[in-house]
């Protein structure tokens, strides 16, 4: 507790410096867009987004510092809390909404309109930031040094590193270099495997790792066991379930795949045909109940937020803080706002949903935006499962819809239209908490801040409509350019409850499999991501949680040449994850253009080139920390 009493922020809160400026409004507004529609193409091609906010922050620092020559954290600060609204608000439209376009391409229903993809987005990306707004204090502040908030943090130290310049600023941008050269060899290029995949044959189990610099730093940066706990549900999954599943279904034809056994269906796509087939939905199960277990045990601090918020309202000027770091925006506004947008998706025509689907989107939507505020601050924005969330909102949305007589394609259009919402709220709520979290380390007026967030979103949903039709009309969703993962997934979900063939008995092992974590006292939510998401994933993660703890468990002269080194990993892990985001979405304006720098008919080095793209990544981080030399003099 007396770390979080004591800490001060970069700006001191009775310093008032320019902030909310036309320029950093101007930026992050065609941040928001950009980042949008990049991350759009993105999530519909491979199932996965990238987060926008330290790619945010580092251009928002270079207009601020290069170009206005200016010399002002917190613009940068606002630039990069606009902007990346516009890649949560794409990552929660992607998963859910192409589902829409699929049933009507399938002659199931009508084609969605541009207004309903923009008012459904909309919707979502308010509720989102609204619902976070009171949870500031009790996440951000009170838990500052317990919630890591990975992206958060490493955003602060870009602008900081950037600003202050020396040896900090080059442990950021020598490994924003090292990892922007990467990510376009190994994604760009295309000369380089990017996951290092092992196939026990032996078992029909396999184990795999991306090679991506991000994912490394990720895990340095959350440390060591978060990294182990989202590993070990990746064990489960690939080394455990999987080999169990072929072991005694090998000649069965086990539900929901129904056109081949287990056998064939290894042969056809190996391990991550079964993941895909079945291992999902346990994950979606694990996570729904680390969500329900995680809302049980924190309830009593969201009441304590929620009551002390509502206390300010009995006396205008309030009893607490009235610093320029303590503002946020006023509970009758954002109480005000929440109501008028309920009201408004159970009556407005072009939102497919009635009063009791705007009640569900309100219970759940204030639920999930609490499990995504604390899920981000443990394992990052990129590794929030946002669509595990959508999936138990599905789940339940649709067999309450079905229950009240709201059947076939109307019922299943209203049922994508509330888990577009609720997927929208959680991936807009964890942005939002990244970007306070950056401010409150910076030293950011937190209520302007949340009104840049609503900003971001606006313009991100008015954009999001047309995006969608432009991918749409290009290749069709479901093609081979962009077959949308997600939202077919979605679509499958919704259909299996309408048509009573969903596989509940895996998403009950998934329910009882967290309960079990829970019993041992093992963090549940962390472990069920790795479950859930792809193993090459949380072992890339756990990589650098490994290097982390070495660094931790060396011995030093003192504390002081410990946290120079520690630190020195956490600016180069920093400025390695703003690389590779600055590449990936530079990749994806490529590809949307049409410009094709593949090279791998002429240069293809494989899982050997993979191997050498780690080993870079890992001996640039140890050059930023165990072999730093002003740390160790």
């Amino acid at each position: 507790m007396e770390e979080k009493q004591t800490f001060k922020p970069y700006i001191s809160a009775d310093k008032v410096v320019p902030e909310f400026t036309v320029t950093s409004v101007i930026v992050g507004l065609l941040l928001a867009v950009v980042f949008g529609a990049a991350n759009a193409y993105l999530g519909l091609r491979v199932g996965m987004t990238v987060s926008a906010s330290i790619p945010a922050a580092v251009i928002g620092m270079f207009v601020i510092k290069v170009i206005m020559r200016k010399k002002s954290v917190l613009e940068s600060n606002m630039i990069q809390t606009i902007g990346s609204a516009g890649e949560s608000l794409a990552a929660g439209a992607i998963f859910t909404m192409p589902a829409l376009f699929l049933w009507a391409a399938a002659g199931k229903g009508e084609m969605p309109g541009i207004v309903e993809i923009m008012l459904i987005a909309l919707f979502g990306g308010l509720l989102g930031v609204l619902f976070m707004i009171p949870l500031r204090k009790a996440l951000i502040v009170q838990e500052h040094g317990v919630l890591p908030y990975p992206e958060g943090m490493a955003c602060a130290e870009v602008i900081l590193a950037g600003e202050e310049g020396g040896s900090s600023a080059a442990a950021v941008f020598i490994g924003m270099g090292v990892a922007a050269v990467l990510k376009f060899i190994v994604d760009g290029l295309c000369a380089v495997k990017g996951v290092l995949t092992l196939t026990i044959t032996k078992i029909h189990g396999e184990i795999s790792t991306e090679v991506y610099p991000a994912l490394v730093s990720v895990g340095y940066i959350c440390g060591f066991k978060i990294s182990s706990y989202m590993f070990a549900g990746g064990i489960l999954g690939w080394l455990v379930l999987i080999p169990a599943i072929y072991l005694f279904g090998e000649n069965a034809t086990l539900f929901p795949v129904t056109d081949m056994n287990i056998a064939q269906l290894w042969d056809a796509a190996g391990a991550s045909g079964i993941w895909t087939n079945y291992i999902k939905y346990i994950g979606a199960g694990a996570i729904a109940a680390g969500g329900i277990m995680s809302l049980i045990k924190t309830l009593p601090l969201i009441v304590r937020t929620f009551g002390g918020a509502m206390s300010g309202l009995k006396n205008a000027q309030g009893t607490g803080s009235t610093a320029r770091t303590d503002q946020d925006l006023k509970m009758p506004f954002i109480l005000g706002g929440i109501l008028i947008i309920t009201v408004l998706i159970a009556v407005v025509p072009a939102v497919p949903v009635d009063i009791i689907g705007a009640a569900v989107i309100v219970v759940f939507g204030f639920f999930f935006a609490t499990v995504s505020s604390r899920m981000v601050g443990l394992v990052g924005s990129s590794n929030n499962p946002v669509s595990g969330m959508a999936i138990a909102t599905l789940l339940f949305a649709t067999l309450l819809l079905k229950g009240t007589g709201h059947t076939g394609i109307a019922g299943m259009t209203g049922a994508i239209a509330i888990g577009s919402i609720i997927c929208i709220i959680a991936a807009i709520a964890g942005d939002t908490s990244q970007d306070l979290k950056t401010g409150y380390i910076l030293g950011a007026t937190p209520k302007k801040q949340q009104i840049g967030e609503l900003m971001g979103t606006v313009i991100s949903a008015i954009a999001i409509g047309g995006i969608l039709y432009l991918l749409n009309a290009a290749w069709g969703f479901g093609s081979t350019q962009i077959p949308a993962p997600q939202a077919n997934l979605m679509k499958m979900i919704v259909e299996g409850v309408m048509d009573s063939n969903l596989p509940w008995t895996l998403v009950f092992i998934g329910v009882f499999i967290a309960v079990l974590i829970e019993l041992l006292r093992i963090p549940v939510m962390p472990f069920a991501i790795g479950l859930y998401l792809p193993i090459e994933l949380s072992a890339a993660i756990m990589i650098g949680g490994v290097i982390r703890w070495a660094m931790e468990k060396k011995k030093y002269k003192n504390d002081e040449q410990k946290n120079k080194v520690i630190n020195g990993g956490v600016l180069c892990c920093s400025g390695m994850i703003a690389g590779e985001g600055l590449v990936g979405v530079l990749l994806a304006i490529f590809a949307v253009a049409g410009l094709n720098v593949d090279i791998s008919k002429f240069v293809n080095l494989g899982q050997i080139g993979g191997l050498i793209v780690m080993a870079i990544v890992i001996l640039t981080i140890l050059k930023f920390s165990l072999w730093n030399k002003k740390a160790n003099e």
